[in-house]
C-alpha cells in the first residue's frame, strides 16, 4: 500500500506520480496477460450481469424459459425411450415426461408455448419394438 495522498495535491496528478513510481520499480512486469490483446468483454457495452453470465458458460449452464427446457426434455426423454434397454423402461420414461407435459398444458407457465403434446406411450413402445428388431 502506498502512503496518503497529501492534501493540496490533484488526486488525477497524484495517482499519475504512484502509477509512475510503481512502473519504474518493476510492479507491472510479467503480469498475467502482459502483452496479449484485452478480452473480448472489455470492449463490449457494459453488463450488470456480465458475472454471472461468465459464470454459467464456463460451467455450461443455460436457462431457458420452462417451457423451451420442457420441449428439450421431452425431446431428450422420447430419444431415451427409444434406446431404453426394455419395455418397462421405455413405458416409465415416456409416462414421466407426459406428467409433465400434462401439467404445461393444463397450468401454462410463463414464456412462449411448448408446442408439445402428450406421447402415446403404445406408439412409442411400438417404435422402440421396431428399432430393437432392426439391430438384432
Amino acid at each position: 500500500m502506498t502512503e496518503r495522498k497529501p492534501p493540496g495535491v490533484e488526486f488525477e496528478t497524484w495517482v499519475d506520480h504512484q502509477i509512475r513510481e510503481a512502473d519504474a520499480r518493476g510492479a507491472f512486469d510479467r503480469l498475467p496477460g502482459a502483452g496479449r490483446p484485452l478480452p473480448s468483454e472489455v470492449e463490449a457495452s457494459y453488463d450488470e450481469l456480465w458475472w454471472v453470465r461468465r459464470k454459467m458458460a464456463r460451467e455450461g449452464l443455460s436457462v431457458l424459459p420452462p417451457t423451451l427446457a420442457l420441449r428439450k426434455e421431452a425431446e431428450d426423454a422420447l430419444a431415451a425411450a427409444l434406446d431404453a434397454p426394455s419395455e418397462g423402461a421405455v413405458r416409465r420414461i415416456v409416462e414421466d415426461v407426459n406428467v409433465k407435459i400434462r401439467d404445461v398444458m393444463f397450468k401454462p407457465p410463463p414464456g412462449p408455448p411448448l408446442g408439445k403434446k402428450p406421447y402415446d406411450v403404445e406408439e412409442v413402445v411400438r417404435l422402440w419394438r421396431e428399432r430393437r428388431a432392426e439391430r438384432a
